[in-house]
């Protein structure tokens, strides 16, 4: 199933890597501005952040198995300097249905920054429920991720009702870095 997931966002076939890294900068772009029509002091929070990351994300649920996948980037704030990464996920627990996501971690310390793009790992329970289709149902807000990061969840579409434990992994993408 996380093979499935495994190419992220979708762009025509076989892209090249500099059209994935426009694609993914692209998404970035979008999601940023939407969240700050939903949520305009996270733009206060992005800006004076040691750096922030994006992500698009589709996860899939059946009943006891679920999985997502997707790609992103992380931006150092510092430096200015783009990490491009990936992100895979699996779990268990009860749901049935597809999403598409966009998340935004803010990185409130400089070593929960590189803490995340060198080691790349979250793990955690999850309780959702998403129903968006066309222009209605989008959704933000901040939660505390980890210590020293806050997340923020957008709804691009889809319909899921689930309660897992899932695990989830970010790693650098050796591809497009």
């Amino acid at each position: 199933m996380l093979t499935f997931f495994g190419a992220g966002t979708a762009v025509a076939a076989d892209p090249t890597p500099a059209e994935v890294r426009a694609s993914v900068r692209e998404m970035r772009k979008d999601t940023l501005d939407e969240l700050y029509k939903l949520e305009p002091s996270a733009r206060k929070a992005v800006r004076g952040s040691a750096g922030y990351a994006v992500f698009s994300q589709t996860g899939v649920q059946f009943l006891l198995v679920g999985g997502a996948g997707g790609r992103g980037v992380v931006r150092d704030n510092l430096n200015g300097k783009d990490t491009f990464m990936k992100m895979a996920a699996g779990g268990v627990g009860l749901g049935l249905g597809v999403k598409d996501t966009r998340l935004v971690f803010v990185f409130k310390k400089r070593d929960a920054l590189k803490k995340f793009v060198e080691e790349g790992w979250q793990f955690g329970g999850e309780a959702t429920a998403v129903a968006k289709a066309g222009e209605s149902g989008g959704e933000a807000g901040e939660r505390e991720a980890a210590p020293g990061i806050a997340v923020y969840q957008l709804a691009k579409g889809g319909l899921i009702a689930q309660a897992t434990v899932q695990g989830t992994r970010y790693w650098k993408d050796e591809e497009l870095n």
